[in-house]
């Protein structure tokens, strides 16, 4: 019985009995073992949709080479790059880019920049950066 046999065996025995942690345990080991194209089968097969861990982990193997690649490109980029990219509402990176921008705030990089933007943006991000400036300032005080 090959490790793709195996997996679908299992599965189809869980769906009517539930996990068993070592059976899931088990599968999981030997999905590095299957063909991109076996592991496609898996992850659209009807058997895993109840199955989030287990969707999850043959998401991860099939895409292990791409996961960390856009974060990795918005922390290269430059401020107003950045910053671009967070207004485009519509790019699927506003969080990446807000989170990139806030730590850029906070380490003192760009700041002027970043309060422009945030302050042109949301009310939770206006609400940030206000919040940030009474920090410097009280900070400043002492």
């Amino acid at each position: 019985m090959t490790d793709y046999e195996y997996i679908i065996t299992q599965l189809k025995k869980c769906h009517f009995s539930g996990w068993d942690d070592k059976v899931m345990r088990d599968c999981i080991d030997r999905l590095p073992n299957l063909s991109r194209q076996e592991l496609t089968a898996l992850y659209l097969g009807k058997w895993v949709k109840e199955y989030a861990v287990f969707k999850e982990a043959i998401f991860n193997i099939m895409f292990a080479d791409k996961i960390g690649l856009r974060e990795e490109r918005i922390r290269n980029l430059d401020t107003e790059a950045l910053i671009a990219e967070f207004k485009d509402k519509k790019g699927g990176n506003v969080s990446l880019c807000r989170e990139e921008l806030k730590a850029r705030y906070e380490a003192g990089r760009d700041v002027d920049l970043i309060a422009e933007a945030f302050t042109a943006s949301n009310k939770k991000d206006q609400q940030w950066i206000i919040k940030q400036e009474k920090k410097s300032k009280d900070g400043d005080k002492k």
